[in-house]
């Protein structure tokens, strides 16, 4: 489990840092509590079908001074610390995070990439990366003695909050698609969670449970909607920069103590991305170890998308013309479920950050899915489910334009054994 030593209550050197939401599109800055999700003002711009406006960022500052602390950060094998916007106290007893970076030996011989690693986000509790996310709210929630949250799933979401949620002692109430996968709604239902199945899409599950927040006055765990959402899952961004440390990238030089340099921040990073929440978490990662000043650099992050939910690549070319984003809707079609949205809520953010730090994205077909899925599970042992698998077959699509020496991060999100049916079709006749 994460040992989360940094809180809005804690002393950071000499400095007391000072939380708050603040709103990157205008600037406007607001209290954390359950009961602030957008911005005030941005959000008067959202209509329905469209993504959202006013996401908030969680935000930390020296309050003596208005100015970062310099962080005197050392990540050891043993433990990271993370600034995250709850105390340690209030996280649950369940083991989320610090997940494995795995150095698959056949695959780097194979594909000529002698620093290719793979983010196994696969053995968290629930087998997902969205515990990060399930793991924050599930803390805010015990902070301020809340004892329901809702949300709305393709599936991974709504067992992660589920499992999490089992732990932490709250009720769970998640809005999913009638189309989930069967595995994922049985997770739901055997952490103890209410399932209220929805006969539509993500979207009108996202629009059904935030309906049902408003009625209720219970916390939303919706994704992007919920600030928390991003903040939880910048963790993984500080766990890959300390596992580079600890293997020999960003020595200081005494032999026993790895410390986030730029050389421990990875030249790309492959992100399976939906609706845009996990990639920008990535992004904000990288961000705090840059007002950290622990490294001075952001990778190539690339946004890996199913060609039939391919929002978020669309709205990066479309910019690039002077096409104004997001305007045409394209319904979703894709077998790799965690990543199949009609509307990216928070493609405007996403696509902000992406903007920013020359982030890219590639699009492959559900067939090189699953022949990625295939190739990965045999030459390394990791099976992914198509989701993840996505940000397998994006890298293979594209590493004949990257530097065979660069260090690439992989991320893989889900377990294969979330979604068996479509894992079937890629081995075919064999089953």
């Amino acid at each position: 489990m994460l040992r989360l030593l940094f809180s809005p209550s804690l002393f950071f050197g000499e400095a007391f840092v000072k939380w708050n939401y603040r709103c990157p599109a205008c600037g406007a800055e607001y209290e954390i509590e359950p009961t602030r999700y957008l911005c005030d003002a941005c959000s008067k711009s959202n209509v329905p079908g469209k993504p959202l406006y006013g996401v908030l960022e969680c935000e930390w500052k020296d309050e003596k001074d208005n100015k970062t602390p310099g962080s005197g950060l050392e990540l050891l094998g043993d433990y990271h610390s993370i600034p995250l916007p709850v105390e340690a106290r209030f996280f649950p007893a369940i083991p989320v995070g610090k997940t494995p970076l795995w150095e698959p030996e056949r695959l780097r011989a194979e594909m000529g990439f002698p620093r290719l690693f793979l983010k196994d986000d696969t053995c968290n509790p629930s087998g997902s990366f969205k515990d990060r996310a399930s793991f924050l709210v599930a803390a805010f929630a015990r902070k301020w003695k809340i004892r329901e949250i809702a949300l709305a799933s393709t599936g991974n979401a709504a067992s992660s909050m589920a499992a999490i949620g089992a732990a932490a002692d709250l009720g769970i109430t998640v809005f999913l698609p009638a189309a989930a996968p069967v595995a994922k709604r049985i997770q739901v239902l055997q952490y103890g969670a209410e399932l209220r199945e929805v006969a539509g899409t993500y979207d009108q599950a996202f629009d059904e449970s935030l309906a049902y927040s408003a009625a209720t006055g219970v916390l939303s765990r919706n994704t992007a909607y919920n600030p928390l959402t991003i903040e939880g899952k910048k963790t993984v961004s500080f766990e890959i920069a300390a596992d580079l440390a600890a293997l020999g990238r960003g020595w200081t030089g005494n032999g026993s103590v790895g410390t986030v340099k730029q050389d421990s921040v990875p030249d790309h990073v492959f992100v399976p991305t939906g609706d845009g929440v996990i990639i920008a978490g990535v992004i904000r990662g990288f961000e705090d170890l840059i007002k950290l000043g622990e490294t001075t650099r952001m990778p190539t992050v690339w946004a890996a998308q199913a060609e039939g939910s391919s929002a978020i690549a669309r709205a990066l070319d479309e910019d690039s013309r002077g096409i104004k984003p997001f305007e045409r809707f394209v319904p979703s079609d894709t077998l790799a479920d965690s990543i199949s949205v009609d509307v990216p809520r928070n493609g405007v953010y996403t696509l902000a950050k992406m903007k920013k730090y020359s982030g890219r994205a590639v699009v492959v077909s559900d067939a090189e899915i699953l022949e990625a899925q295939r190739y990965l599970s045999s030459r390394s042992g990791l099976f992914a489910e198509p989701s993840s698998a996505c940000a397998f077959a994006g890298f293979m699509k594209v590493r004949s334009q990257l530097d065979k020496k660069a260090t690439v991060v992989v991320m893989l999100t889900g377990s294969g054994l979330k979604d068996i049916r479509n894992a079937a079709r890629a081995v075919g006749s064999a089953v």
